[in-house]
């Protein structure tokens, strides 16, 4: 028989409102009580919600990065005491976001809990995160974080049973009390349905022949799923897939796919002799970094083109319903949408944002310039989904990526785009860079800078055409008469300090002027932005720690 114990504890307010989930640093969350406290408030807001969860399925997994084998054992005992009926757990723990997503869907579960921290640094001084997705496999929306948060706050007491840890390991069926536990392979699910959506034997053609592919998995949750996918099914070479054993501290790395933190691929790529192909994702497989063979392809442009493309994906073919981007992608994505007549939703960033779209069938494609690309199939950004379209399209059109991104550019016109990041900047100084440009927006705006006028200033504000809710503060738009246009936004994905990101979009049609350097493009949009902002008086810093 099994003990369950109600745990006298203490409320805490850590999660932010509106926010997903908890992201911090290892040793916060093994304070005690500290990760029983925020499961115990997601499961008073499902039983709040649905009234009993007994008969409900939830889904838990991560990106196997530090804590992450510990944090399931201890849901897992407080789902047994709180009375949840079964919860199935990727093997060894490990289960991609999107994969996660698929299994959600899937099987129709009540949601599921995500353990990971993203793109963010792993290991016993690194960081941590949990989240809880909804039943259409999506981030939750406001109404159930601020819920959840709400909860954490008056929270007293939680629910443990002081059962024997599960065997993460052994695929199959088990019982814990009154709860089953399934221990289900993270990869197949999804794998298959990858193979339902695109031309698997289009591309199992294409490395069938002389082209070249480098898949780095980073050392982080796609490695597995890499190699039954390009390796097992599509008969890509082993050597292809790279760093493809999950570990705890991603071997040191960021794992996040971009030309800084992947730079021995992009390296790769660059040289001489290099693959015509090259992809990366990141610590939970959401995210995606796209090169060709001296060719770097910003994820605004991969939007685009994925859209513009779609007519080489069976799944896809006649079927593209609209497209959405975050507020500080570029406006590539729109120029296609314009042209192809499909409606076109801009929205804040945070993937929770498009899932009323989604849900609602307005749209196909949606993406992030943060490196975020997915579809209708799931309610998560999918960094694999997003490598196979590109196979998928270099099967069909048999060009290279560099040829792709030219004839593009020349048919809808090329918006160079780039993002400075600001790390850890103090947050009260963070703040005052954009209030420092929305003070003075009155002046500013009808100021003649030579190649345009500033036409705007705004503070972005949402509102979201299904539900009618407002979600206010989310980045200043400073934007110009020609198109083009500067943002700032605070992010919310650092575990220290705060991060200002600063967004430059500029639209060129001229293909004469289509091959100019981006850093050249951008330089008078950059040197705007220090101006107006003294974002490198206030953050104390000279220059940003990273620029993609």
């Amino acid at each position: 028989m099994i003990t369950i114990q109600t745990i006298l504890t203490q409320a805490y307010s850590d999660q932010k409102p509106g926010t997903s989930g908890l992201r911090k640093k290892v040793k916060h969350f093994q304070q005690p009580h500290y990760l029983e406290n925020f499961i115990q408030s997601v499961f008073d807001t499902l039983i709040q919600k649905f009234g009993s969860i007994q008969d409900k399925t939830l889904v838990v997994g991560g990106d196997g990065r530090y804590y992450n084998q510990a944090a399931i054992q201890i849901i897992l005992k407080m789902a047994v005491a709180n009375g949840i009926g079964k919860v199935m757990v990727g093997q060894n723990g490990l289960l991609s976001t999107p994969a996660a997503s698929v299994i959600i869907r899937k099987y129709q579960t009540f949601g599921g809990l995500i353990l990971s921290a993203s793109h963010n640094p792993g290991g016993k001084n690194a960081d941590f995160g949990i989240k809880y997705n909804i039943a259409n496999g999506g981030p939750a929306p406001e109404s159930i974080t601020n819920a959840i948060f709400s909860n954490s706050r008056e929270i007293s007491t939680y629910r443990i049973a002081r059962t024997e840890d599960i065997d993460l390991s052994r695929i199959g069926t088990q019982k814990t009390g009154d709860m089953l536990v399934e221990i289900i392979d993270p990869v197949q699910d999804y794998a298959d349905l990858m193979q339902q959506i695109f031309d698997f034997p289009a591309i199992k053609k294409l490395f069938a022949g002389d082209f070249r592919f480098c898949f780095d998995a980073m050392h982080a949750v796609t490695g597995p799923y890499a190699q039954e996918i390009f390796v097992k099914r599509l008969g890509a070479p082993a050597n292809s897939v790279i760093n493809d054993t999950p570990l705890e501290d991603f071997a040191g790395r960021h794992p996040d796919p971009n030309l800084i933190y992947a730079k021995p691929l992009a390296d790769l790529l660059f040289s001489e002799n290099g693959p015509d192909f090259g992809a990366a994702s990141d610590g939970d497989g959401d995210r995606n970094m796209i090169l060709g063979h001296g060719v770097f392809v910003n994820p605004c442009d991969s939007l685009a083109i994925l859209a513009a493309n779609a007519d080489c994906v069976p799944a896809y073919r006649g079927k593209v319903k609209g497209v959405a981007r975050s507020m500080p992608t570029s406006q590539a994505p729109d120029r296609v949408a314009d042209k192809l007549g499909l409606p076109m939703y801009e929205t804040p960033t945070g993937w929770k944002f498009f899932g009323n779209l989604l849900d609602a069938g307005k749209v196909t494609f949606c993406g992030e310039e943060s490196f975020g690309t997915s579809s209708d199939h799931i309610r998560e950004k999918d960094g694999l989904w997003a490598v196979l379209f590109w196979l998928n399209i270099l099967a069909v059109k048999q060009q290279s990526v560099a040829q792709i991104l030219t004839q593009h550019w020349q048919q809808f016109g090329r918006n160079y785009f780039a993002r400075h990041d600001f790390e850890g900047v103090d947050s009260e100084a963070a703040k005052q860079v954009l209030q420092t440009v929305l003070d003075q927006a009155d002046s500013l705006v009808g100021k003649d800078y030579g190649f345009a006028q500033i036409s705007e200033i705004d503070d972005y504000q949402y509102h979201d055409p299904v539900d009618n809710s407002i979600s206010e503060h989310q980045g200043v738009r400073v934007m110009f008469s020609d198109g083009s246009r500067i943002i700032f936004r605070l992010s919310g994905t650092g575990t220290s300090g705060a991060t200002i990101r600063v967004y430059f979009d500029y639209f060129q049609s001229d293909p004469q002027k289509q091959q100019m350097d981006n850093q050249q493009a951008l330089a008078e949009l950059v040197q705007i932005s220090r101006e107006i902002s003294r974002i490198c008086e206030l953050s104390g810093k000279k220059e940003p720690d990273v620029i993609t």
